[in-house]
């Protein structure tokens, strides 16, 4: 089971009023709620300023909810104000104050560090956000984050986050990255794949996202179409008795050459496919035709014998 609460903030009793976060939210749960092949993922809860305010203690309330037992992983993702205290981050609420801004990031990591949910994912849209989870905890724990819990925010501690024809611009890039851009070539979009994909989106003069971590494995956040897939990495791997093999090639594996050879079309199919994902290049030729016409050979790319590893150990 796998938790998610998206919380908008756009209106405030005593912060400026924001514009794009509240349509984040409406961006990011469909994503999140359902993969690329439409089975069900995360079970979405979100929480905006238009459907209700937002206050401190509903956000607490909610955030109990969401770390409650039974879910194998939480999702918290907040987007709208962030405010400094005390070097640490406070996520604003509708009715803070510049007294009592909303609830302190220190203290969602202590709801956290006493839950009994295994992995717990933060994403944060809002100023500042790069200060969490850099701070001692309320109950006087470690500075560092609890086991299972990954934090990935839209920028530094010394920055502001921006927003753009009405979407929080950190939020856009995430939306088009959960969509398919952060992928890898089986369709697993991971967290390191998001703040990946993140990075490269925003410049050296712009807000820099971060990405904090202490996991002891990447999980899935989402999945998409893949490029590939095992079946066909595990017939790929077959093909090649060893990673550095050269696998000769003939004119039977090309469909318009003689003599014809539906076993070997086959196999060149896919050869062709793993081809356009780096998987597999030709040996002394650049396109696998003419490697197949003049008879040489192809081989298996670092990628490729990264993945024809997997498929040997039993990993895939």
């Amino acid at each position: 089971m796998k938790r998610a609460l998206l919380v908008g903030i756009d209106e405030y009793d005593y912060f400026d009023d924001l514009a794009g976060c509240g349509n984040d939210v409406r961006a990011l749960e469909p994503l999140l709620h359902w993969n690329d092949d439409e089975k069900l993922n995360f079970d979405c809860v979100s929480l905006t300023s238009s459907q209700a305010r937002v206050t401190r203690d509903r956000l607490v309330k909610d955030l109990e909810k969401l770390l409650a037992p039974a879910a194998t992983v939480a999702l918290l993702y907040f987007a709208g104000h962030g405010v400094q205290r005390g070097g640490d981050l406070v996520l604003a609420a509708t009715d803070g104050s510049h007294v009592t801004p909303g609830v302190p990031l220190a203290e969602v990591l202590t709801m956290v560090r006493h839950s009994k949910i295994g992995e717990v994912i933060i994403i944060l849209d809002c100023c500042f956000s790069g200060a969490a989870g850099r701070v001692p905890q309320l109950d006087g724990a470690n500075t560092y984050l609890p086991q299972g819990v990954s934090l990935l925010t839209a920028t530094r501690g010394d920055q502001k986050a921006l927003e753009a024809g009405g979407r929080g611009v950190f939020s856009t890039y995430l939306a088009d990255a959960l969509d398919g851009g952060a992928a890898d070539i089986l369709g697993q979009i991971t967290l390191a794949g998001l703040y990946a994909y993140l990075s490269e989106m925003f410049g050296a003069w712009e807000q820099r996202p971060t990405f904090k971590a202490n996991i002891d494995r990447l999980h899935e956040l989402r999945s998409s179409r893949p490029d590939i897939t095992v079946p066909q990495l595990r017939r790929l791997a077959n093909l090649f008795p060893t990673a550095s093999h050269h696998l000769p090639l003939d004119p039977s594996y090309e469909p318009t050459e003689q003599p014809a050879d539906p076993a070997h079309e086959a196999d060149f199919a896919l050869l062709q496919q793993a081809r356009a994902v780096k998987l597999v290049e030709p040996v002394d030729e650049e396109h696998l035709y003419y490697a197949a016409v003049n008879s040489t050979a192809c081989r298996l790319t670092r990628t490729g014998q990264h993945y024809w590893a997997l498929v040997r150990r039993g990993r895939l």
